[in-house]
């Protein structure tokens, strides 16, 4: 199934660590209920919603990516529940088997992009790791999944805010850009209440020395299959 997803001709548009977050969150038993944080245009929950059978949710705190994600949902034939809301916000009548997302995770620096779309999918401090973590601790069935992704460079962060809020990092895998390159993103899947131990995964090396995309990460594009549409929103 092609999945037509609708995005600001010059806002914030999504990119390859959705579609790898996507390939790594399906190696896990998909179910119940499913919750997408910062769902931007609906990319993630969108391509598990195809896949894979359960109740689907999601909160997204920009109107604008807020007003794409429900046309998204409605084109595709998705059902989503997704409400217009900060997270600190979001108060949901159930408790998730699943949580996804891939949040704003870069430090402020000199470089932030003045468009005010880009800037609050990007940047940290419009939603700091620690609220992220423990909201989404506290809205997680025990035993259930978070499966997210993060700067690679604050896993030191990740894993004391993981373990402060009793999510033990079952699954580790970091991307790097090419095999000589270090890790740029890390995607982890951490689970409530497990004593199980931390597995590190073989790593996802995005290119080859000839600049191609890997076998990984083309099959993970493939799986996507998206068709994206710069459209101003309605």
């Amino acid at each position: 199934m092609k999945l037509f997803l609708y995005q600001s001709p010059d806002g914030y548009c999504y990119n390859s660590d959705s579609i790898f977050l996507y390939a790594f969150a399906k190696e896990f038993n998909i179910r119940g209920n499913v919750l997408d944080i910062g769902c931007g245009v609906g990319v993630i929950s969108s391509l598990l919603a195809k896949d894979f059978k359960a109740n689907y949710y999601a909160v997204e705190k920009q109107e604008q990516m807020y007003n794409y994600a429900v046309k998204n949902f409605e084109i595709n034939g998705l059902s989503v529940k997704i409400q217009n809301k900060t997270l600190q916000e979001y108060k949901p009548d159930v408790e998730f088997d699943f949580i996804v997302s891939n949040p704003p995770f870069y430090k402020v620096d000199n470089n932030q992009s003045p468009n005010v779309s880009k800037n609050i999918a990007r940047y940290e401090h419009h939603l700091p790791l620690s609220l992220l973590i423990a909201k989404g601790a506290k809205m997680l069935k025990q035993r259930g999944y978070f499966v997210f992704c993060y700067d690679a460079w604050q896993i030191d962060d990740i894993m004391s805010e993981l373990k402060s809020c009793n999510l033990q990092p079952e699954f580790v895998k970091f991307v790097h850009p090419k095999a000589n390159k270090e890790a740029k993103i890390v995607m982890i899947a951490a689970r409530k209440g497990s004593k199980a131990k931390c597995k590190i995964m073989p790593p996802l090396i995005v290119f080859d020395e000839d600049g191609k995309y890997t076998q990984e990460a083309s099959r993970a594009f493939k799986d996507a299959n998206t068709h994206s549409i710069k459209a101003i929103s309605d």
